[in-house]
């Protein structure tokens, strides 16, 4: 399985950017997506998750009400839409496919990811 995140760039404070993660070599739909992202020097950090079959999602308390992940399994792809972009949310973001089938609950630990796409640079200047 292979992931492609895109969508990164600079922007201002208050901007809105939306990401994307296209999937391919698998079956997307049996498996929760999450993303994540990091700054040099700095662990990997959860930021959403949402559930194979898209009906359930989590968010990190820093993005939650800001940013929302959705998916579309006809396009293999899962979105993450982030609004009033802040300095703090500078980093690479990654997406991230489940490492079980059909899990009900979205994961927010990075263990419990199997497959990670390349990353996409998203800077936020004040």
């Amino acid at each position: 399985v292979q992931l492609q995140a895109s969508g990164g760039g600079l922007v201002q404070a208050g901007a809105s950017l939306r990401l994307s993660c296209a999937a391919s070599g698998r079956t997307f739909s049996s498996y929760g997506m999450g993303w994540f992202r990091q700054t040099p020097g700095s662990f990997r950090e959860f930021v959403a998750a949402v559930n194979y079959n898209g009906e359930s999602t989590y968010y990190a308390n820093s993005v939650k009400g800001r940013f929302t992940i959705s998916r579309d399994n006809a396009k293999n792809t899962v979105y993450l839409e982030m609004n009033s972009l802040k300095p703090e949310d500078t980093a690479v973001y990654y997406c991230a496919s489940d490492i079980l089938e059909r899990r009900v609950t979205p994961a927010s630990l990075p263990t419990s990811y199997t497959v990670w796409g390349q990353g996409t640079l998203v800077t936020v200047s004040s």
